[in-house]
């Protein structure tokens, strides 16, 4: 009888597992000599078959397989809590192009806004230097991964030798990941309610920046889960606020009643990185992270 490779039988944590695993079982049926039989689709691993995995049926797999690979890799890499950075893609750095700008206002203000991407990188950097103190084990930033504020997120991390994570997503334009990921770090997501879940699972603070549909959608998602009490009352910081209250009247929805009067202080306003820091070090200075506050979720 014929004797395959060796192989340590203690699996993870410890335990006796004497199955042959599935990448021995791939490297087997690679071996297989080609014929009709052996080239069929139908012939190939269900678990290493791309068409297969991306059938429609098999949509509920693909959802634990996008929750669970960055949830695992994160867990191996002894993350255990993050700041989470919203913002525009299309904010350039100080000095730089306004690739986005589609007339002439538009590059103005685009590049009048370069101002918070200077404050975003600051802002990693000082959340950045706290993780470090810690292992790089708390408050590592989180961002989109792509250009502009996100951009600055990542940097920031990368100027003072942190690590950071970048939550890609396939997009026809825009979310190429940015060169200050950490490569290890890096991930891609093709549901964008799987990668939303990523961003606020270890959310000790929460910062948005500028932007667009996107950067409202992520900022309208963490208010609700806040206001309805399935997401802890995390120290939630708004950069610049003459922009955010342009384009949100969050008194006129008190005074209409859709929002509680309250429902307003779920969000901080700063203009900062040294306000931003602030808010979040005084925050757990005073509250234990293991009981932070949550809304009572009361209509």
């Amino acid at each position: 009888m014929g004797r395959m490779k060796k192989r340590s039988l203690r699996g993870k944590g410890g335990v006796w597992d004497p199955l042959a695993d599935s990448s021995q079982s791939r490297q087997r049926a690679s071996t297989v000599p080609l014929t009709p039989q052996s080239a069929s689709p139908t012939y190939r691993l269900a678990y290493i078959d791309d068409d297969f995995l991306c059938r429609e049926e098999l949509r509920p797999v693909r959802l634990q397989l996008e929750l669970l690979k960055t949830e695992m890799m994160l867990e191996e890499r002894g993350i255990n809590s993050t700041v989470v950075m919203f913002g525009g893609a299309r904010i350039p750095e100080p000095g730089g192009e306004a690739w986005a700008a589609k007339n002439e206002t538009q590059r103005k203000n685009l590049e009048a806004a370069s101002v918070y991407y200077d404050e975003a990188r600051k802002f990693a950097r000082l959340c950045s230097e706290q993780s470090a103190k810690l292992g790089h084990k708390e408050y590592v930033i989180v961002t989109g991964g792509g250009p502009g504020v996100m951009e600055a997120g990542n940097r920031g991390a990368a100027d003072v030798g942190a690590p950071s994570i970048g939550l890609n997503i396939v997009l026809p334009h825009e979310q190429a990941p940015n060169s200050y990921v950490t490569p290890e770090l890096s991930f891609n997501f093709h549901y964008f309610a799987i990668r939303k879940m990523h961003f606020l699972l270890r959310a000790k603070a929460v910062a948005v920046f500028p932007g667009g549909f996107g950067t409202l959608d992520e900022l309208f998602e963490t208010m609700t889960l806040m206001q309805t009490g399935r997401l802890a009352l995390v120290p939630l910081v708004l950069f610049g606020e003459k922009f955010w209250r342009s384009i949100i009247n969050f008194e006129a929805l008190a005074e209409f009643g859709t929002i509680a009067p309250n429902d307003i202080d779920l969000v901080h306003f700063v203009e900062t990185a040294e306000e931003a820091w602030e808010i979040i070090a005084r925050f757990y200075e005073t509250v234990d992270p293991r009981s932070v506050p949550m809304a009572s979720g009361r209509r």
